[in-house]
């Protein structure tokens, strides 16, 4: 695994504070993350994640987070500066796919969201395009907006019905994660409720720059805007930033009622079989780092 490292050069899993660390440079790149992913991503899987380092040097890492035998992803993938555009980068990439392939089945998938230059490396790598995904900005709340009395607090929908909701839009059931990620500190988290069923449900996390919603899961776009709205309500006119997936043409349609801007893009690939989800219910992914 570690033949064309340099000397002192290892790949290891990382602690909680590496993850600490590279949550950090993403921040300095421009991704904007949220202010609790780092406790969050850590706690979802304390193994999902690898470091290339020097000693006590953290030369890059990047998660492998294993959301189930079924389903991995592949994300949050950063080599720091001075490092870079030497192979390291490479060697960790490989290395980690293998990894995660481990600790799935034999015909588990792996996601990852790939910026367009590195698809083509991603491909090398045995993965396959499936969809765009797009990042808009909100960057104020709209001036007439509406609060439904069907939009309540996610703390009054149970767990299991927001867990079965939930599996139709991601590749497995992560219920434990769900109660984490609703509750994370500061969170915003809503569900829509209509005769006792929950039709959709949204979360809204602090990020370094306003916030970012995600999931956004939606029986239609009515609903989802109705979510939507509500976010809008609570986020004190900060920006919000949501990632939508281009195979559902109703979340493009809502971020265009919006006028928000498209301010950036990545590319949704899969090594193994595609998942079968409801597309036309995910308005807005969870993340772009871990699926």
């Amino acid at each position: 695994m570690n033949s064309d490292l340099r000397d002192g050069e290892i790949i290891r899993p990382m602690t909680s504070k590496e993850v600490q660390k590279l949550v950090e440079w993403a921040g300095e790149e421009g991704w904007n993350p949220g202010i609790n992913d780092a406790e969050s991503f850590w706690n979802l899987d304390p193994d999902g994640f690898l470091a290339i380092a020097n000693q006590d040097e953290l030369i890059g890492g990047g998660a492998i987070i294993k959301h189930g035998n079924e389903f991995g992803f592949m994300g949050l993938f950063i080599v720091s500066q001075p490092h870079r555009g030497k192979g390291r980068g490479m060697k960790l990439w490989f290395t980690r796919r293998d990894r995660l392939l481990s600790r799935l089945n034999n015909e588990g998938t792996i996601g990852l969201d790939g910026v367009d230059q590195m698809v083509p490396f991603y491909e090398k790598g045995g993965f396959t395009p499936f969809t765009r995904h797009r990042r808009f900005q909100l960057k104020q709340p709209a001036l007439e907006l509406i609060q439904s009395e069907q939009v309540v607090e996610i703390g009054s929908v149970s767990k299991s019905a927001l867990a079965d909701y939930d599996r139709q839009c991601f590749p497995v059931r992560r219920e434990q994660f769900l109660q984490d990620w609703t509750t994370q500190a500061n969170v915003e988290s809503f569900g829509f409720v209509s005769d006792g069923r929950l039709l959709g449900f949204g979360v809204m996390r602090p990020c370094l720059i306003g916030w970012k919603i995600g999931p956004l899961f939606a029986d239609s776009i009515e609903i989802a805007d109705a979510l939507f709205q509500s976010f809008q309500l609570a986020s004190k006119g900060m920006p919000i930033f949501l990632d939508v997936p281009d195979n559902n043409s109703a979340a493009t349609d809502l971020c265009m009622k919006y006028k928000m801007l498209e301010v950036f893009g990545c590319v949704r690939m899969y090594y193994g079989p595609a998942p079968v989800l409801d597309h036309q219910r995910i308005f807005g992914i969870t993340t772009l780092e871990i699926g």
